[in-house]
This record gives C-alpha cells, structure tokens and sequence, in this order.
C-alpha cells in the first residue's frame, strides 16, 4: 500500500511539474534538425498561427510511441488530413538513449509509419531536448495541442483518439 501511495504520489508531481506551461504561449520548438518540412527549410511555432497544432514528442525506442502515440498520431492526422484549421508536427525529442535516437532512426519511423507531416530531431550530442525544456515535457510519448491564438491547451502525456477530437474541435470553433 504504502508503495502504491509513493508511486501515485511521484505520478502526480511530475505531470504537475510537466504541465507547468498549460495556459501559457507556445515557444519554439527547439528542433536542432529537421528531417521531412513538406518544401519548407524550417519550421516553428509561428508557421502554425491560426491553426490548431498537435504537436507530438516521441523516441525511437519508446514501447508507448509505438503502441498508442503512433497509432493517434496516425488515425488523426488522417482524420484531419483536409482540414486547413489542424496541423499536425512530430518530433523525436531525445533525452536518453541519444546513440539510439538518431536521425537515422527518426527517417526510419517517417517511412516505417508513412509519416507525411513535418518531422523535426531535437535533442543532438548528448544535450537533452530543447522542445522538452521548453515545453517542460515529463517524457514521450508526449502531446502538445496549441490553439488558433498560440496557446498550450494540452501537455501531457496521451488523451484517446475521441478525446483528442473533442479537444481540436472545440478548440477549432473558438475565436
């Protein structure tokens, strides 16, 4: 029991350290490289101005990114893919395992799940992420959903694929 309280209690102090700038303007991503801009040579968070973005933080090896942030990833993006008011960003955000989180391994997630949005690396020569900093992300797979004004409306660690809609939808009427 005791035990249960100890990691119920670290849980909670870190998604409410990781959370701290919900409500907050986003900042720059911080991509040291960008891997897929769709025709563009970079890209931050003012390229995404009036729109909804998700913006999803992820690591190569990450069990969670490929069991449910992937797959999200994927079945909204498609969900969304003619909507002009909803962009969609991924990015390998490396805090550990930074032989293992390459570049390489980024394009390799780009083909291995069709990926057709702007992929970025962030995090290169052992120094952590700067879009983790900055976002004070607690780990990947990680979601950040901004709105139309540029606002951090979400940060955290994974919704549903339903709640995730609701959150974009609503946030896509506001003005």
């Amino acid at each position: 029991m005791k035990l249960k309280y100890i990691i119920l209690t670290l849980f909670l102090t870190l998604s409410l350290n990781a959370r701290g700038i919900e409500g907050q303007k986003a900042p720059s991503f911080g991509v040291d490289k960008w891997i897929q801009t769709n025709g563009k040579g970079s890209l931050d968070i003012g390229d995404f101005k009036g729109k909804v973005l998700y913006l999803y933080g992820f690591q190569s090896w990450c069990p969670g990114c490929h069991s449910h942030g992937f797959p999200t990833l994927k079945t909204l993006s498609k969900y969304y893919e003619n909507d002009k008011d909803v962009a969609f960003v991924a990015v390998q955000t490396v805090f550990e395992g930074f032989s293992t989180n390459t570049i390489d391994a980024a394009k390799k997630i780009i083909k291995d799940y069709a990926l057709t949005m702007p992929v970025g690396h962030s995090g290169l020569n052992n120094k952590r992420s700067q879009l983790m900093i900055n976002y004070k992300t607690g780990g990947t797979p990680w979601t950040i959903i901004v709105d139309k004004k540029g606002i951090v409306r979400f940060n955290n660690f994974h919704l549903t694929v339903d709640e995730l809609k609701m959150m974009i939808d609503g946030l896509k009427e506001e003005s």
